[in-house]
């Protein structure tokens, strides 16, 4: 389930989010399989001009 145009998914809040262990790569996307400095919204948002379509909020979260 994708986020709307006007709105920027909260990482924070996606069941495919992760913290590593890599103080070089700290945040990582499961679904898309890559670990970076920045939010992986941001860096899908950079690579393809669009929101992240694969956003799905974590159970028990609003």
């Amino acid at each position: 389930m994708g986020v709307g145009e006007n709105k920027k998914p909260n990482c924070l809040k996606c069941v495919h989010f992760k913290i590593t262990w890599d103080p070089a790569y700290p945040r990582a996307c499961e679904m898309f399989g890559f670990k970076g400095l920045n939010l992986p919204s941001a860096e899908v948002f950079n690579a393809t001009g669009q929101s992240c379509p694969a956003f799905s909020l974590k159970e028990g979260l609003k």
